[in-house]
C-alpha cells in the first residue's frame, strides 16, 4: 500500500512564503511524475505544477515566477516553495504521484490548507 502525507499548510499574510512537503511511503518500486493541484472554495481543482523524475517542470501561468517545485528522489518527497503569496492562492493543496508498485497508479495526498489573508 502507498501513502502520500502532506505538511506545511498554514495561514500567511499576503506577500509571505510557505513550503509544502509531500512524502510517499509504502511498497514503491519507482515514482514518476509528481505534482500539486489546488482547489479553492466553490472552484474546480486546478493543476498548479508538475515535475518529472528527471526534474523537468511545468507551472500554471498564475504561479509562474512565484512557486517552485522540487523533489528528492532518495526521500520520495516533493516540495512546493510558494513565495509572494496572494489571497487568490488560498486553497486546499493536494500532491499526487504516479507510482509503480506492481502496477502503475496515481496516488493522492490528503490535502493541506493554505490561507493567504491579512
Amino acid at each position: 500500500q502507498v501513502q502520500l502525507v502532506e505538511s506545511g499548510g498554514d495561514l500567511v499574510q499576503p506577500g509571505g512564503s510557505l513550503r509544502l512537503s509531500c512524502a510517499a511511503s509504502g511498497s514503491i518500486l519507482s515514482i514518476y511524475t509528481m505534482g500539486w493541484y489546488r482547489q479553492a472554495p466553490g472552484k474546480q481543482r486546478e493543476l498548479v505544477t508538475t515535475i518529472t523524475r528527471g526534474g523537468s517542470t511545468n507551472y500554471a501561468d498564475s504561479v509562474k515566477g512565484r512557486f517552485t517545485i522540487s523533489r528528492d528522489n532518495a526521500k520520495n518527497t516533493v516540495y512546493l516553495q510558494m513565495n509572494s503569496l496572494k489571497p487568490e492562492d488560498t486553497a486546499v493543496y493536494y500532491c499526487y504521484a504516479e507510482i509503480y508498485t506492481n502496477y502503475m497508479g496515481r496516488y493522492w495526498g490528503q490535502g493541506t490548507q493554505v490561507t493567504v489573508s491579512s
